[in-house]
């Protein structure tokens, strides 16, 4: 299964390692990645695969939620399908 990760905050050194690092300890492997960084604001989504993850999705996107406190960031975890319902035009 497949889902979208969002990250949005304020540009520093090092966000990208750090998630990455968080979602690889869960088991998750990125198939895609894209940032940008606007006036000092770091944004990036990734498409991650979670069929491997240690955890529950719900569990893991409380995980990560609480993660982009920690790191003064928004991090949302959803599944594909979700995210591509509540985007669609």
């Amino acid at each position: 299964m497949k889902a979208i990760v969002t990250v949005v905050g304020k540009d520093r050194v090092g966000i990208i390692a750090e998630v990455c690092v968080q979602l690889a300890s869960y088991n998750i492997n990125v198939l895609d990645i894209s940032q940008t960084v606007m006036q000092g604001y770091f944004t990036m989504m990734m498409a991650v695969d979670v069929s491997g993850c240690s955890v529950p999705l719900a569990e893991l996107a409380k995980l990560m939620e609480e993660k982009g406190r920690e790191m003064n960031l928004s991090i949302r975890v959803q599944r594909e399908d979700i995210f591509e319902a509540m985007h669609r035009v």
